[in-house]
């Protein structure tokens, strides 16, 4: 009886621990970055919930796929009722959900925003564990490492473009994933390119993001300004802004056009 009831014990424990082991089945984000990590690494029936941000064409390239789900509002509130057993954002208030989450009984992770392509890895690393599809995170991080080492040893000087003449800094992961696009991106004063060193130092190359480009806002006209065209020793590359606000998986397809694009 005792052989029994230990064999019992342990049978009951194996099942305990598959249990814990099992993937989650009801994931919402309440983060738009999280959302493009969650549509690009998660198996369809996974997700629970997306914002309504990343159902938006304007705001990210996965917006259709994005519509396939319930939304919410990013706040935790707005997911409580549907009983999610995985909740994914990024900054925001995430430690107040964190605390919310674990008095309810939900498992939250808030995956930081990644500064560099090292951090960028982890992240992904991080949520496609937490979703039991290690394969699929690995495929992406194998992307990231093909550019890597296939990245060319010339840079182009470069300026990355938006709206008003913004750009990014010459250090970070928007200017890792340039590089691995073979474009080096200057150092510049500020967050912002005044025109007049548009026009007296032009860069080889324009990365000009295309963010809202339906939206005449005076930050677009900046760049139809008669001063920005004069620039004309420039090549200009559209990129998609859209992939640029959360620098995440989205951003590999990107690289990889452009890298095309930059050796034509």
């Amino acid at each position: 009886m005792r052989a029994f009831a230990f064999g019992s014990i342990l049978s009951l424990a194996a099942l305990g621990s598959a249990a814990v082991a099992a993937p989650p089945r009801r994931v919402v984000s309440l983060n738009l970055c999280t959302d493009e990590l969650l549509l690009a690494l998660a198996a369809p029936g996974q997700i629970l919930s997306v914002t309504h941000l990343s159902q938006q064409p304007a705001e990210t390239p996965l917006w259709q796929a994005a519509r396939r789900y319930p939304r919410n509002d990013g706040s935790l509130v707005s997911v409580a009722a549907m009983k999610p057993d995985l909740i994914l954002t990024m900054g925001g208030g995430a430690r107040d959900r964190g605390g919310i989450g674990a008095r309810l009984g939900i498992r939250t992770i808030d995956v930081p925003y990644p500064q560099t392509l090292s951090d960028l890895e982890a992240a992904i690393r991080t949520v496609a564990g937490a979703l039991g599809r290690q394969g699929a995170g690995e495929a992406l991080t194998a992307r990231i490492a093909s550019l890597k080492r296939s990245r060319s040893s010339r840079a182009l000087d470069t300026l990355w473009l938006g709206g008003g003449g913004r750009t990014v800094p010459a250090q970070g992961l928007a200017a890792e994933w340039m590089a691995l696009a073979g474009l080096r991106q200057r150092a510049v004063s500020g967050d912002r390119v005044p025109l007049e060193q548009l026009v007296a130092r032009p860069p080889s190359v324009i990365l000009r993001s295309d963010y809202r480009s339906g939206q005449y806002s005076s930050d677009q006209r900046w760049l139809s300004h008669p001063l920005a065209h004069a620039a004309r020793r420039s090549r200009t590359i559209a990129t998609d802004g859209r992939r640029w606000t959360c620098m995440g998986p989205t951003m590999i397809p990107e690289i990889e056009r452009l890298k095309r694009e930059v050796g034509r």
